[in-house]
């Protein structure tokens, strides 16, 4: 049986699609099954992985509709050695059309019911808002990973996410707990971020992850060669800290 997680946050801009694509890369070298789910209408973890999403004969958005299975839209990332289940800005209907559908928080849960056997990790790529799309990773997904900067803001709005994991927890979905904090893009050299560090352990205890992600040029370069960054330079620091990360979860999932 697949562990599925939401990669979430509502702030943009925080690497969740950096650690999505990455997490996928670092648990398939680890030897891992895992599908890779698109659910942001940018598409752009669809591309990270190398697929092009000018080009896809089905999608997310099928899947969604009820037009296609999860089996039939599924890609496989080569770069990645991961599936991939795409999404293109067709997705950006999906949330009006779903409206008026039955179950409509349910849909992605659905559909990977179909394929849960075929993986040990199912990792859903979330849109940085609270949309009907985010609500479905959500329903589908036993745990959240919430990936944050070390700066102000980024606590400003985790506070607002834990609210929303609760009200979902209570309400649609009683497995979903926060699996964990990831640190990304940290820069040891500045204050505010060490500050931040330490409240965040404080805080959340042993909900932040050991591993933290170093800003690293070379994971910023990857997507625009359609690599995972693990891949494109794996002796890279950011790539390094992404297996260590994939190695991390496998552990916790084990101590669950």
């Amino acid at each position: 049986m697949a562990k599925i997680f939401c990669v979430a946050n509502q702030k943009g801009g925080v690497g969740k699609t950096t650690t999505s694509v990455n997490l996928s890369a670092g648990l398939a070298k680890l030897d891992q099954r895992v599908l890779l789910v698109d659910l942001d209408p940018q598409g752009n973890a669809t591309m990270g992985a190398g697929i092009n999403k000018a080009e896809l004969e089905s999608s997310i958005y099928q899947v969604l509709l009820g037009e296609s299975d999860v089996a039939g839209a599924r890609v496989r990332s080569e770069a990645g050695r991961f599936d991939v289940l795409p999404a293109n800005r067709e997705l950006a209907g999906a949330e009006v059309e779903m409206v008026s559908l039955e179950n409509r928080e349910r849909r992605l849960k659905d559909g990977l019911a179909a394929v849960d056997a075929d993986y040990d990790f199912i990792l859903i790529d979330c849109p940085p808002a609270l949309s009907l799309l985010t609500l479905n990773g959500l329903c589908a997904a036993h745990g959240v990973i919430i990936p944050m900067q070390c700066e102000y803001y980024a606590l400003e709005g985790l506070s607002d996410l834990v609210n929303t994991i609760k009200k979902v927890h209570a309400n649609l979905n009683t497995d979903l707990k926060i699996i964990g904090l990831l640190r990304v893009m940290f820069d040891p050299r500045m204050t505010l971020s060490q500050q931040v560090s330490n409240q965040l352990e404080q805080h959340f205890g042993d909900k932040v992850f050991k591993t933290i992600i170093p800003r690293n040029v070379r994971l910023a370069e990857a997507p625009s060669y359609g690599i995972p960054g693990v891949t494109f330079d794996p002796s890279s620091k950011g790539a390094q800290a992404y297996i260590a990360f994939g190695a991390e979860m496998v552990q916790r999932i084990k101590t669950m």
